[in-house]
């Protein structure tokens, strides 16, 4: 009888080991682990104890925002007079330390509101606000209120800033009654840690509190802390060891037992680096301390967890400078202040572009068109650091100057645009770029520098064709007034042991400009006047004459190969060597 051979079939057994707990059909311990839905943003009364008790918790709740408000803002295209009074009415509405509230209390409970407060519309809080009657000086200021306090969501939607929040809301006093119906362009919202929305439907349109995301690590972390402290009351123990001892608690009489305690108590007190102690001989006396090894790593794991959930650098919540050789922190600062820049894109701005056409009003009685903010940088370098960041973007800038990308005026917006970065080029006026409107780099270079127009050295000389002053032009009896270029006259050479070569060579202009830059970089304090000066560079030598600050007039350029005597020899007849 043949048998059938039997093809691949599908089962459904799989690797299993039940006695190690391993594959299928075992359930091991990570396996175990659930992820209960719980909402701790909802518990008031937690979330109130743990503000008010922990300083970890408000750290965690207080820093980021601080850090949002330290720089403020800035306003583009706005004169210093207009922001002066932008600024006289924020400080007399404390708009800066209200909106500091706002986002604490945002984080803390997941949700705050801030009510704009105008003269005279206080029985209009359920109508749109109209800025046309916001009058000057009518702002009062933000008036906070967390979620619990008093401010709940109606049911009705808008869109605003392309989600869906409540229209309405409604402001209750102690006892719950509502006293006030305020629409939604009169409040500026304030929320915690961005949300699902069908959980932010169940938190009432709100976020979560900073706090629930990092609870679990907050507790372990005092309680790693809390055990360590109380190691410390362990860590020496003595020991004594008497014969009999349970004998003499169980039979000996009262008075016996007393008078041992208080030996037990007396040895105790006698007991120093200097004191006696009185034992029977035969009695063993032993000390045993506790090793805290490792605590150390343990606890730093506990903070680092937290810095993690928190986003906030071990530096900034336990105000720790960090440990190991050449640890300064400051990548871990960088990156805390790339992440409040992002809260302050995706928090502040929005209540800033809401409140600031109201702080416009109050303050201007009107609302420009083009009104931009901007953030200024948190991170604060250091003086070399800001010298490096200008001398590079300064030559970026004089190099497309340059090219001919860009024109004077054009060139000294771009150079005085330095100072808010780096404190340079403020210097330069309205009245010289105005001055200059138009000029390119090939008009600037009349006479022969590169850097002339920028506000950097002496005022340019009016172009007025080829019959000017020899003073002004770079003196060089061989220019052709038809082109404009310089030449070095006749062909000439010169003899020296017997050998011919061409001596003087043409002078382009990008080997003039990047001569004046490199004269001007090394020889600052050069003075205007007929004297020559004697230049070496890159294997030439170069003679020129000092026309003012970074102006120089190029009389020739001579290979230092094989005219070495020749070299000498003009050195000889005068001219101050570099």
């Amino acid at each position: 009888m043949s048998r059938r051979k039997k093809g691949p079939q599908l089962t459904t057994d799989a690797f299993s080991n039940p006695l190690f707990r391993l594959g299928w059909g075992s359930q091991a311990p990570v396996e175990a682990t659930e992820y209960p839905l719980t909402r701790m943003t909802g518990n008031y009364a937690l979330l109130n104890s743990l503000y008010r008790d922990n300083w970890v918790v408000q750290n965690v709740v207080s820093l980021v925002p601080e850090d949002m408000v330290r720089e403020w803002y800035a306003l583009q295209g706005v004169s210093p007079e207009s922001m002066e009074a932008l600024e006289k009415v924020e400080r007399q509405t404390k708009t800066r330390a209200r909106i500091l509230e706002g986002l604490r209390w945002g984080r803390l409970y997941g949700g705050a509101a801030g009510l704009i407060m105008i003269d005279g519309q206080e029985g209009m809080l359920d109508k749109p606000l109209d800025l046309s009657t916001v009058y000057p000086g009518s702002f009062q200021g933000l008036y906070i209120l967390d979620r619990w306090q008093g401010v709940v969501p109606g049911m009705e939607l808008v869109f605003e800033g392309g989600e869906p929040n409540p229209m309405y809301y409604s402001i209750t006093d102690a006892r719950g009654h509502t006293v006030a119906k305020v629409h939604y362009s009169r409040l500026v919202r304030f929320t915690g840690r961005d949300l699902p929305y069908l959980e932010r439907v169940a938190e009432i349109y709100w976020g979560e509190s900073e706090v629930e995301a990092l609870y679990k690590d907050v507790v372990a972390h005092d309680n790693v802390s809390a055990n360590i402290t109380n190691l410390t009351f362990q860590a020496n123990v003595n020991t004594m060891e008497v014969k009999n001892l349970p004998q003499l608690f169980s039979m000996a009489s009262p008075e016996t037992q007393r008078r041992f305690w208080n030996t037990m108590q007396a040895q105790s007190v006698m007991k120093s680096n200097f004191g006696v102690q009185l034992v029977e001989e035969g009695t063993k006396l032993t000390n045993s301390q506790y090793s805290f090894a490792g605590l150390k790593d343990v606890y730093e794991t506990m903070c680092l967890n937290l810095c993690g959930a928190s986003h906030i650098p071990m530096t900034k919540l336990f105000g720790r400078s960090p440990a190991g050789m050449d640890a300064t922190g400051e990548s871990d600062l960088q990156n805390y202040y790339d992440y409040v820049d992002a809260q302050r894109e995706a928090k502040l701005r929005p209540v800033l572009e809401k409140l600031l056409p109201v702080l416009c009003m109050s303050a201007w009685g009107a609302v420009p068109d083009d009104l931009r903010i901007t953030f200024p940088p948190l991170w604060t370098p250091t003086a070399t650091e800001l010298a490096a960041i200008a001398k590079q973007k300064a030559e970026a800038i004089v190099s497309a100057y340059q090219a001919g990308l860009m024109n004077v005026d054009t060139t000294q917006k771009e150079l005085k645009k330095l100072e808010e970065e780096t404190g340079m080029f403020g210097s330069i006026t309205d009245e010289e770029i105005a001055a200059n409107a138009g000029k390119t780099y090939q008009d600037a270079t009349a006479l022969r520098d590169p850097l002339m127009g920028l506000g950097l050295g002496g005022e340019p000389a009016p172009f007025e064709g080829t019959a000017q002053d020899a003073a002004a032009w770079d003196y060089n009896p061989y220019r052709d007034l038809k082109t404009g270029q310089y030449t070095n006259g006749p062909k000439k050479s010169w003899t020296g042991k017997g050998k011919k070569s061409r001596i003087e060579q043409k002078i382009g202009r990008k080997e003039a400009a990047r001569l004046s830059h490199q004269i001007f970089t090394d020889f600052p304090d050069l003075e205007a006047g007929p004297e020559i000066y004697n230049y070496m560079n890159r294997n030439h030598f170069y003679q020129f004459r000092v026309n003012g600050p970074g102006s120089y007039s190029f009389i020739r350029k001579i290979p230092l190969e094989g005219n070495r005597e020749y070299i000498d020899l003009l050195s000889k007849r005068g001219g101050v060597i570099l």
